[in-house]
């Protein structure tokens, strides 16, 4: 791996491109840094989010969310490597079943509202969403280990369950969509 960062203005990167964890120069719009840029944008939202009150074990998970998000940008910043292990894959599955098993089940879909915690979740839940198109894009034209497209897309559902978790918190609900089919629907019978 790449020396560490001892300086931040390098003016390296003046000419348009940035250097991976191998040493390797690539252009700032290169697919491998657009899937970086996005995870890293995932780990800021999830700082933030983390800035709100909710219960300790999504905080703990949280926290090992970023860990692992960190694990995933150093993988794309050096081709080739492992860095995320199928085992935090495992981790979201587990986190997935344990919050669920806690909500009732939609009856219809939900907005990406509620309160600030549960709609920053839905923030992350989308920015998840665009980190996993991009490393799906990348995949298509590198080789690259399933674990990091497999946690992203985990990742994303375990946001949407978060939020929901977040939204009931104080004993609040899921903001649900008023759909005018349904409506009608409803009406009829």
């Amino acid at each position: 791996m790449a020396n560490r960062l001892s300086q931040i203005a390098t003016r390296t990167g003046d000419a348009g491109t940035t250097g991976l964890g191998n040493n390797q120069r690539v252009p700032k719009n290169s697919l491998r840094i657009h899937a970086m840029g996005d995870v890293d944008e995932l780990n800021s939202h999830i700082g933030l989010l983390l800035c709100e009150p909710m219960p300790d074990g999504v905080r703990i998970l949280l926290v090992e969310v970023q860990h692992q998000l960190f694990n995933l940008g150093g993988e794309l910043s050096i081709p080739g490597f492992e860095l995320l292990k199928a085992d935090a894959v495992l981790a979201l599955d587990e986190a997935l079943a344990h919050h669920n098993a806690a909500l009732p089940r939609l009856q219809e879909f939900i907005l990406p509202a509620g309160t600030r915690a549960a709609s920053q979740a839905h923030i992350c839940r989308t920015v998840a969403r665009r980190a996993e198109r991009a490393v799906v894009a990348l995949g298509n034209e590198e080789a690259l280990n399933d674990a990091p497209r497999q946690y992203l897309n985990r990742l994303s559902d375990l946001m949407f369950v978060l939020a929901r978790v977040l939204n009931r918190m104080d004993g609040g609900d899921d903001v649900y969509w008023k759909s005018e089919r349904l409506a009608q629907q409803n009406a009829a019978e």
